[in-house]
């Protein structure tokens, strides 16, 4: 099955048919990991060759023209979705990991979760100061993560030019912890 028509008027921004042909590839799963959560699985929209390539060439699609100099990708589906889109726009791409996985000079900073902490590293050459950065991640949830990522990015002297998902989750009001920052997401439940 091929993706619908265009019939958006906004570059990256998607139209009402898109959308429902893109949301049938993000499964819902109840209590998962834990009760009381509708985790949203992305594994169909990946093993699906045309709405990868869709949501990869949108959010591409997006971002031309921006002078994004860099693509950072969050630990571990940010890499799924950044790879491709620092390929597309002709930069490097940074990863961004959990603890203890960067055998460089790193700095790290600690997070907080609903459960608990975590800690994200970078090396410390992963950017230049002033280079304009595009974060990606699969989801925005909360914002802990993304925020995080954003506080080494500076730390390094980079510009934070936009944040990038795939989907919103909009009832854990993410964006609140993200400081007004650009933020584009594809899909929103």
């Amino acid at each position: 099955m091929s993706h619908p028509g265009s019939g958006s008027s906004i570059p990256g921004t998607l139209a009402p048919a898109q959308t429902a042909w893109l949301s049938q590839f993000v499964r819902a799963i109840p209590d998962y990991p834990q009760k009381g959560i509708l985790f949203r699985d992305i594994t169909p929209l990946l093993q699906n060759a045309n709405a990868l390539r869709f949501a990869i060439e949108t959010m591409a699609e997006h971002y031309r023209g921006m002078g994004i100099e860099q693509v950072v990708g969050i630990e571990s589906r940010g890499f799924i979705f950044g790879t491709p889109l620092a390929y597309m726009l002709g930069t490097g791409f940074v990863p961004v990991r959990k603890k203890g996985k960067l055998p460089h000079d790193t700095i790290s900073i600690e997070y907080d979760l609903e459960y608990g902490s975590n800690v994200l590293e970078v090396h410390t050459d992963a950017v230049k100061p002033g280079q304009r950065v595009l974060v990606v991640d699969d989801l925005l949830a909360t914002g802990g993560t993304t925020a995080g990522t954003v506080q080494l990015m500076e730390r390094l002297g980079a510009r934070v030019v936009s944040l990038a998902f795939l989907i919103e989750l909009a009832a854990l009001n993410g964006r609140a912890l993200l400081n007004g920052r650009d933020v584009f997401a594809l899909l929103a439940f």
